[in-house]
């Protein structure tokens, strides 16, 4: 078996990778504190970490280096996804590199966006009717990428469309593609809807590896709080009732994470090949990523159901993060779709 193969197989990480992966963990341990996620809550949004994480090159570093990106693979931002999602950090990471890097694909990249000094964002739920749509960080957004038809456009607004509550804390809002004061069309027709499908595709991927690092986190929050509360003298992690669920959760990790591993592998290297992996991510971990942080407050008790606990803010973010791009549902029909076509082929 040939290198090239094996690598279509194999998930473990290259030294670079681990290096890549633990930097951006000091610096959201660092700089991501739970108090800094609840301070934001109301905007979604933290400005300071936003440009702190802009100017460690984590927009540059996932465009290619024609638009003066640093070129990185989609197994490198999927590392830098769970980091985001284990620190519940506030920013709208994903969706701006997926947009950026749609626009790159389309030749319309700028400076200020390659930077990050301006957000890009898109409508992961390809929504074409008229009318507003919901895009989770709409109201950060200097730049909104959409479909309209067989149309890709970027809107802009001199005025940022307000902020929505939701469940998931983040920097939602409803965009009318109509009340934009500027439009202009990037791309048309089938290629152009097939780079936009890509987009979406790579907004479900690292949404997938967000909950990843998500669950992860709100597992070890379950575990350590386990070990050090007894019941009739012993932990209660010795107790099946608790350690069996959590072996669960440590199970839908591994699987999760080798699953947008082999994802990203395939959309950068093979994207005709197994196109249903990059939405299977999302689907997976959409459902798992709320029953883990289900049980991890379940564990807790009383303490984790209470608005100052830890495992509260994983629960909410597990649930409204998993939604922000519209029903996971409507991402499973699309794989029976890309199955279905290629069953019929076969």
């Amino acid at each position: 078996m040939d290198r090239y193969e094996l690598r279509r197989l194999d998930y473990s990480l290259s030294e670079d990778h681990t290096a890549l992966q633990a930097a951006y963990r000091d610096f959201f341990a660092t700089r991501c504190t739970i108090e800094t996620v609840r301070a934001a809550e109301e905007s979604g949004f933290d400005k300071n970490l936003w440009e702190r994480l802009c100017a460690m090159g984590a927009t540059t570093m996932a465009l290619p280096e024609s638009v003066g990106g640093d070129g990185a693979t989609l197994v490198d931002l999927t590392l830098v996804a769970e980091e985001i999602g284990r620190s519940l950090a506030p920013v709208p990471w994903i969706d701006h590199v997926v947009a950026a890097r749609l626009l790159a694909r389309l030749g319309s990249v700028g400076a200020d966006v390659v930077s990050g000094r301006q957000v890009a964002a898109l409508d992961p739920q390809q929504d074409t009717r008229p009318g507003s749509r919901l895009i989770p960080a709409g109201s950060v957004a200097d730049h909104v990428m959409a479909r309209d038809g067989d149309e890709i456009v970027s809107l802009t607004f001199s005025s940022r469309p307000a902020r929505v509550d939701n469940i998931g804390k983040l920097p939602m809002a409803w965009v009318d593609p109509a009340a934009a004061d500027g439009r202009t069309v990037l791309a048309s027709g089938a290629d152009a809807v097939a780079e936009y499908q890509r987009a979406v595709d790579e907004w479900r991927l690292l949404t997938g590896a967000a909950l990843v690092g998500l669950v992860e986190a709100t597992m070890t929050i379950a575990a350590e709080f386990s070990k050090t509360r007894y019941t009739l003298g012993v932990p209660i992690s010795t107790l099946q009732a608790i350690s069996h669920p959590l072996a669960n959760i440590a199970i839908t990790v591994q699987g999760g994470r080798n699953l947008a591993r082999r994802a990203a592998w395939f959309l950068d290297n093979e994207p005709d090949e197994r196109r249903e992996l990059a939405p299977s991510v999302f689907v997976f971990m959409a459902e798992e990523a709320a029953k883990a942080a289900t049980m991890a407050v379940h564990v807790q008790g009383g303490l984790g159901v209470s608005a100052e606990a830890a495992a509260t803010a994983y629960l909410v973010r597990a649930r409204g993060w998993a939604v922000a791009g519209g029903d996971p549902a409507i991402a499973a029909k699309h794989i029976a779709g890309i199955v279905a076509e290629r069953e019929g082929r076969s």
